[in-house]
């Protein structure tokens, strides 16, 4: 039961996660491009500092729920790359860290001052091709595990 109720929150959390990366990245400029600056930037700031507050708790969750989850198939871990399941699963894995890396990078850029809207895009896009790289992965688990 415990089991099932942790994937459960790794599922909902990683879909928090993805979709507001999403939402910020695909559907958040277009709907802001019609206001005025001041508009722009009131809405704009308004949006992060809810979405900060939120994703860290939705974060938490994600990472949280995935470490017990890798404890659990553990077995499986240490059966790759002779199993396909095994190799999937640390691909998410490398994925999922690589995502912790990009956001930090983002953290230290912003506070050292060295973050261009260009360096933040890009950054950001690269964390959504990852994370739709976790969710080909995760259905490839469901296929051959």
């Amino acid at each position: 039961m415990l089991f099932w109720l942790i994937k459960s929150v790794h599922l909902l959390a990683a879909i928090a996660f993805f979709g507001t990366l999403f939402y910020q990245l695909l559907i958040m400029p277009a709907a802001l491009r019609g206001l005025s600056d001041t508009q722009r930037q009131t809405a704009e700031l308004a949006l992060a500092a809810r979405t900060r507050q939120l994703l860290h708790w939705v974060v938490g969750l994600l990472y949280g729920a995935g470490f017990y989850l890798a404890w659990h198939y553990r077995s499986l871990l240490g059966a790759a790359p002779e199993v396909l399941a095994g190799l999937l699963l640390w691909l998410k894995i490398g994925l999922a860290l690589s995502i912790v890396v990009h956001y930090g990078a983002l953290a230290w850029l912003r506070r050292s001052g060295q973050m261009t809207a260009r360096r933040e895009a890009r950054l950001l896009y690269a964390v959504l091709a990852q994370m739709v790289l976790i969710v080909l992965l995760a259905k490839g688990l469901f296929v051959f595990a």
